[in-house]
């Protein structure tokens, strides 16, 4: 069985592990009648992709050696400047990733790439809004006509205790050794934006001026499990991965800082989303009427708007000890997308001295996924997060969210969030 972890990780078969808030998560029924992963029509882009090839509207280019990529990540409006190169053998083409040989992975706010230089195929991801993640291959045939087939037996993988038990991406940092190969004896760890530095980016390489940041990346741990773990300590800034090893062939020579904490933001969020989902939908399922919180939805729906809303504003994310710098050029185009308020203000706006995002509320909000969450879900997150922007919810984890920062985030959503409840409005306290 062909093993497709798209990001850097070991994924088990086991579904209740520890992640986030939650002290465990249990696998949900893919074929439960209220989800029907597998049978009901997927809403995709690499779905919409395969469309449009098939009706003559793209037609993908190849060439040597990248094979398909370009004109995939040009089809799918996937910015090259996102490139993070991984090179753990985490991956079913394992044994063609090394630190001399790293995986390139591209991403957008819905869709994930990934190439293997040499490899015979490439990787992808598409966010269904309703359903979580796909998972297709696309053959490196220079023949043609290429077509991204879905391939249930990435679903071992992607369906863990990892994913939050629903399929979906994990950004994994490991212990390599000089080959790639993971010390698991050494431990891993899920990250995301709440996660320690210290702990980040093991068996990735990271480009950028990272200042005074200890983080595990651009490392391998030489002489075996029997050695310490790293701590960042050695981790030096990388300008570019020119002169680390042959480039050649890779589109850019960065895998960009700044890129890799907004895709472990993102690759969570996205979790969250079709996870809780699930949950609500399951549990009105269970109830006997849909599209109402009764009975065992109700405490469903409070929990899931509780960390949905927690985690879209950053509630708990680790501050910067220091300024960080991308060089990929992946700051200035995300930043440059997306909608902006009448005095140019953005939720893709970055700070990167302090923390990630200049106005802490996740850019994600305007996604297909959120505005597809059941809407007594959404109503409910929407509420939630007006008491903390408020100013009514006042919990230790939310001092970072100054009255500045509250204002400018309910003044940014009133004019760029559609269907934004009428209750948000000025923020006085």
């Amino acid at each position: 069985m062909r093993r497709a972890v798209l990001v850097s990780g070991l994924t088990v078969a086991a579904v209740a592990v520890a992640y986030g808030n939650r002290a465990t998560v249990s696998a949900i029924n893919l074929d439960d009648p209220t989800i029907q992963y597998n049978t009901r029509m997927p809403h995709d882009e690499v779905s919409y992709l395969n469309q449009r090839i098939e009706r003559g509207q793209v037609h993908l280019q190849y060439e040597r050696p990248q094979g398909y990529l370009r004109s995939v990540l040009e089809a799918l409006d996937v910015p090259v400047e996102s490139q993070l190169l991984v090179f753990s053998k985490t991956s079913f083409q394992s044994e063609r990733i090394s630190p001399t040989n790293p995986r390139s992975i591209f991403f957008n706010d819905s869709v994930v790439v990934g190439w293997v230089r040499g490899g015979p195929l490439l990787e992808l991801a598409a966010e269904d809004p309703r359903q979580g993640m796909m998972f297709f291959s696309m053959g490196q045939n220079p023949a043609g006509p290429p077509h991204a087939n879905r391939d249930p037996n990435c679903l071992p993988c992607h369906v863990s205790g990892e994913s939050m038990g629903v399929p979906g991406t994990l950004m994994r940092s490991v212990y390599p050794d000089t080959d790639g190969k993971t010390i698991s004896e050494l431990g891993t760890f899920l990250t995301d934006d709440r996660s320690p530095f210290t702990q980040r980016w093991g068996g990735w390489y990271v480009t950028g001026d990272t200042g005074t940041l200890r983080h595990m990346g651009n490392e391998v741990v030489k002489g075996g499990k029997n050695l310490e773990p790293l701590d960042g300590d050695e981790s030096q800034p990388l300008s570019s991965l020119n002169g680390r090893f042959d480039t050649q062939g890779y589109l850019t020579p960065y895998s960009d800082v700044v890129a890799l904490m907004v895709f472990e933001h993102q690759m969570h969020m996205m979790n969250l989303f079709t996870r809780l989902g699930w949950e609500v939908r399951v549990a009105e399922g269970e109830d006997g009427e849909e599209g109402q919180a009764l009975g065992k939805a109700v405490k469903v729906v409070r929990d899931a708007s509780r960390e949905l809303a927690d985690y879209m504003l950053f509630a708990e994310e680790k501050p910067l000890p220091s300024k960080v710098e991308g060089t990929s050029g992946f700051a200035d185009q995300f930043s440059s997308e997306g909608p902006k308020d009448s005095q140019g203000r953005s939720l893709r706006q970055f700070d990167l001295e302090r923390r990630l995002m200049k106005y802490p509320c996740s850019y994600m909000i305007y996604s297909n996924a959120f505005d597809a969450l059941p809407d007594d879900l959404k109503d409910a997150t929407y509420a939630r997060m007006w008491r903390i922007l408020s100013g009514e919810e006042r919990g230790k984890r939310y001092a970072g969210l100054t009255l500045e920062d509250r204002r400018a985030i309910v003044e940014i959503l009133r004019e760029t969030k559609r269907r934004l409840p009428e209750y948000f409005q000025v923020v006085t306290r």
